[in-house]
């Protein structure tokens, strides 16, 4: 019995033709032999599982700061969220169960602290220096920033791991990768292929998740209510079932209405994927994993629910994410970044020695800051500067 070909839960026989497979992959930037007992996408899974970028997701913003409640979504709780979604949607679609759940536990460990708002200070601030970007910073993360292991820096991912992680990449920056990468990891970029299917699925897997988690957080905070989210069209829909199939539900109050009305909603986003996404290869017909990368995106929404998904974002960006309560956090969040930033360029000493040392000094500030939780960030923040900006 091959016991690696066994190990994520499947035959490698009852994968799809186009589904990536561990005995074809481009393989890891150092050497290593093979675990005798996981496929290589699953030792990739257990090294993010065990980074310290992965830990740090806990008290990491993914809308709501850590310390404005216990109960709102994490970095990390949304990762596990959307590897969930995945892996359950891999199972149907005959894609590899273990590259998918990799793929979203790695998505966002280059997310700074505070979230999007962390992420664009810090863009600006290393804007003479390259600047930044999230999703560029979780690459470099697995690649180069995690020291656990002493023949290599990073993970030592995966070619197909690390490829699927690098979602966006404006040419600019695919062209420089490709010069140090030749056939690498941003060649799809310069060629116009897409990724795998299984970070196609990942990616539409992530909005999914954060879609749901979004309206409920926002609903919880008490920042917007369930009479806004009925103009919704797609709210309203779900809405209009739930009362049909439970009737008097909104009477009982709390928060089972709300929660019905959610996991309909991310159900028929996941029917209406997996629907769209067969039609798709049926139509396709991709022989290999290879195949499939070429021409539009496989893996996809069927126009309607499309519509209806982009309709609930720009609610959610208007009601929630631009709400001046948010902003207003959002502001005093952004000026924690932006003096950490000065004051460790002004003050190198008060970086820790390994990045003190580097030569780059901008690019190690940005490495640091990035991979700060929100809590050390304010703590670091009144010690450098004396200031609590969140009492």
């Amino acid at each position: 019995m091959n016991w690696s070909a066994m190990s994520s839960g499947r035959m490698w026989a009852e994968l799809a033709p186009y589904a990536s497979h561990p005995a074809r992959s481009r393989g890891r930037r150092v050497w290593e032999p093979a675990a005798s007992d996981r496929n290589h996408f699953q030792r990739d899974r257990d090294r993010i599982v065990h980074s310290t970028a992965f830990r740090r997701l806990v008290y990491k913003t993914q809308v709501f700061l850590n310390h404005e409640g216990d109960l709102f979504r994490t970095r990390l709780t949304h990762s596990l969220e959307v590897a969930q979604l995945a892996r359950s949607m891999a199972r149907g679609l005959a894609l590899h169960e273990d590259l998918v759940e990799a793929l979203a536990l790695a998505h966002d460990l280059g997310h700074t602290p505070f979230g999007h708002a962390g992420q664009d200070v810090l863009n600006a601030c290393m804007k003479p220096y390259g600047g930044f970007e999230h999703n560029l910073q979780s690459l470099r993360v697995v690649d180069v920033l995690e020291q656990r292991y002493p023949d290599f820096d990073g993970l030592n991912l995966c070619f197909e791991t690390r490829e699927g992680i690098l979602k966006h990449c404006p040419m600019r920056v695919a062209r420089h990768i490709e010069a140090l990468e030749p056939h690498g990891v941003a060649h799809r970029f310069i060629q116009g292929l897409q990724p795998s299917l299984e970070a196609q699925l990942c990616n539409l897997a992530d909005e999914i998740a954060y879609n749901a988690h979004d309206v409920d957080d926002g609903v919880r905070s008490g920042l917007i209510s369930l009479e806004q989210l009925l103009q919704v069209p797609l709210v309203l829909r779900f809405h209009e079932e739930t009362e049909q199939a439970h009737p008097g539900l909104a009477r009982q109050g709390g928060r089972r209405l709300l929660s019905e009305v959610l996991r309909r909603m991310l159900s028929s986003q996941v029917h209406d994927l997996m629907a769209q996404t067969r039609e798709r290869l049926s139509r396709a017909q991709p022989a290999n994993d290879q195949q499939a990368r070429v021409g539009t995106p496989l893996v996809a929404f069927s126009p309607a629910m499309r519509a209806g998904i982009t309709e609930l974002k720009r609610f959610l960006f208007r009601a929630l994410y631009r709400h001046p309560q948010v902003v207003a956090t959002t502001r005093r969040a952004q000026g924690v970044v932006r003096d950490l930033f000065a004051a460790y360029t002004d003050f190198p000493g008060e970086l820790p020695t390994e990045y003190a040392q580097r030569p780059d000094l901008p690019r190690a500030v940005c490495d640091y800051i990035a991979g700060m939780t929100d809590r050390f960030a304010l703590r670091e923040h009144h010690r450098l500067t004396g200031q609590r900006v969140f009492v």
